[in-house]
């Protein structure tokens, strides 16, 4: 018999880490080559692991909810002789299977013990972002220490820098226990001073108990809701949120597909909705006004050399996940509806890859798909804008001709541009949204697809 060990596989460039959410197989159960172990999930994605031999799972070195790195080991399989690779020599082999064994035993006694000491800190009235509470997780931070951390976010919020300089203090001796901390409140003269951590812990507890009454329900976050939230509440505290709207005549665009919707579908195999249309405007624009094609990271403005679409989409469970075109100003229109309809398609049946919502420089959501004439979106950080695209309508409108003006039905729509106002002034935001109208406005009608 031999030891195979399987380790959490690379699963995109700017992938680092997974949490298990759910074990396929338990200790005992027979597995084959291939066959799926256990579900994991990303910031975005969920997916499965695969073994890649055959045996029997005897150890999970890892629980439900835990937080893994790529390439750490999460379980052992115990396979016939010969089908894991064996060591050189039998002697090395006869010293190096206890020494590994003992190693592994050290290794899920540890493990066990950092399940059972974890910190859970959704019982604290302050936000801290998954990234800082992960990081408190893995340094053995309590909760108390987290709540008296300084913190030079926006509104004393803690950041990255903020908690990495707490423990990097805390090694040297410089940073003050939790006893140091709590220790001087009761001396302190203003009254809210005063006030020590437990009628907090008594406040939190008390909203425990949620008073429900006849067909009223309670139901937990789902893994998904709980980032989405925890992601949404950021972004708002991050950026300075500011939009511009403006109203598009694409009657020329609605008359064009409806002609050519048909034989689009029948050379191409693909459906033409108006999302690659718009989307095309889009990455046109982005080159027009490179200061939208921007992220920020502290004091830094990165400027993107790609252009990277992300596209929001609404999942059956009504969660929300924004998968990226790459290099979007390089296809045509027929290259962009079939990304589009490829990522829209394997989003809804949950067949996203961890790479399809990574490196994402701009991102639009089609608000109007679900009746709304415009939206005031929420910006996917760190990118520093987000244009929501409204229902087309048919609506009474001025036509100007040389002939003079009249009255007559034109198919329009809103547009509703979000964007981060510490780093994007009105005259760029509203000048960009402004060209996305125009390239629309100016659709040819004359066009092939």
């Amino acid at each position: 018999m031999a030891r195979f060990e399987l380790k959490l596989p690379k699963m995109g460039e700017s992938v680092a880490e997974a949490t298990i959410t759910n074990w396929l197989k338990e200790v005992g159960d027979k597995i084959e080559a291939d066959e799926a172990v256990l579900e994991i999930a990303t910031d975005k994605v969920d997916s499965e692991v695969p073994s890649e031999v055959s045996g029997i799972l005897v150890e999970q070195l890892f629980g439900k909810d835990d937080l893994v790195q790529v390439g750490q080991t999460i379980a052992i399989i115990e396979t016939e002789g010969g089908a894991a690779p064996a060591p050189e020599t039998s002697s090395v082999e006869e010293t190096a299977v206890p020494e590994a064994a003992a190693e592994i035993e050290k290794t899920i006694e540890a493990v066990k013990e950092t399940v059972t000491t974890a910190e859970d800190f959704s019982g604290s009235e302050k936000f801290f972002s998954p990234l800082v509470k992960n990081i408190a997780k893995e340094e053995n931070i309590s909760l108390n220490e987290l709540e008296n951390m300084a913190g030079s976010g926006k509104d004393g919020r803690v950041t990255k820098e903020d908690i990495l300089k707490y423990i990097e203090d805390r090694k040297s001796g410089v940073a003050a226990t939790p006893q140091a901390i709590e220790a001087p409140k009761p001396i302190v003269e203003a009254p809210k001073a005063v006030q020590t951590p437990e009628p907090v812990v008594q406040k939190s507890q008390q909203a425990v108990p949620v008073s429900v009454n006849g067909g009223d329900e309670i139901v937990e976050m789902d893994r998904m809701r709980k980032l989405i939230s925890g992601y949404m509440t950021a972004s708002v505290q991050t950026s300075a949120h500011v939009q511009s709207f403006i109203e598009v005549d694409v009657t020329n665009i609605v008359k064009w597909r409806d002609k050519v919707k048909t034989a689009f579908e029948k050379r191409e195999g693909e459906k033409l909705t108006f999302t690659p249309i718009m989307m095309e405007a889009v990455a046109k624009a982005l080159k027009d006004f490179p200061g939208m094609n921007i992220s920020v990271d502290g004091d830094y403005i990165i400027k993107k050399k790609n252009i990277n679409l992300g596209m929001a989409a609404a999942l059956p469970n009504g969660n929300l996940i924004v998968p990226v075109i790459k290099n979007a100003d390089q296809l045509n229109l027929v290259g962009m509806a079939k990304a589009v309809n490829d990522l829209g398609n394997r989003a809804k049946a949950g067949k996203l890859k961890p790479d399809d919502t990574q490196g994402g420089t701009y991102t639009v959501t089609n608000v109007g798909t679900f009746g709304s004439v415009f939206g005031t979106p929420i910006i996917n950080q760190p990118q520093v804008g987000i244009l929501a695209l409204g229902a087309i309508r048919k609506v009474p409108a001025v036509i100007e001709t040389p002939e003079g003006d009249f009255i007559g039905i034109r198919q329009k729509m809103f547009l509703s541009h979000s964007y981060d106002h510490r780093v994007v002034d009105g005259a760029l935001g509203g000048s960009f949204v402004k060209r996305v109208a125009e390239y629309l406005e100016a659709f040819d009608v004359d066009r092939d697809f």
